[in-house]
């Protein structure tokens, strides 16, 4: 069952504020054809299918929610993939984290860290981030689990 709740929205400016996009994004999913880099206006910009950790309380549910989410960088120079089949557009890509190691300031790196060995590094000539839930929410009976061993 779909419903309406409060959209998510995110702005980064630097490592701090990349860090919470990171968290309200981990273990969000995508498809590989729903990642693009777009040189002429140097962005690069996805959608992704984002758990809603902020939803989960302490108490064990049945059920919880997944919501469609737009994630797009600014001033965006050039995006190398590593383990990401780019003639598989039909593959999904589990995200754990999305890190900045600033280089010469403000400019620096944004690596997005997927499961399975695979990353997505964007060279910025400085960090410009926004998140933007886009509508409906969604239940699954799947909440995501991280064996720390």
């Amino acid at each position: 069952m779909e419903q309406m709740t409060k959209d998510l929205r995110l702005a980064a400016e630097d490592a701090a504020d990349l860090e919470v996009i990171s968290a309200a994004l981990q273990d969000a999913v995508t498809h590989v054809r729903d990642l693009a880099f777009l040189p002429s206006t140097r962005r690069f910009a996805c959608v992704l299918n984002r758990f809603r950790w902020e939803g989960e309380g302490a108490e064990r549910r049945r059920s919880h929610e997944r919501v469609r989410t737009g994630l797009h960088f600014e001033n965006v120079t050039s995006a190398r993939a590593r383990n990401i089949s780019q003639d598989r557009p039909d593959g999904v890509l589990n995200l754990l984290a999305i890190r900045f190691d600033e280089m010469n300031a403000p400019s620096g790196i944004v690596t997005f860290i997927f499961s399975g060995g695979a990353e997505l590094r964007l060279e910025v000539e400085a960090l410009e981030a926004h998140l933007s839930d886009l509508g409906l929410v969604w239940e699954t009976p799947n909440k995501p689990e991280h064996d720390l061993d």
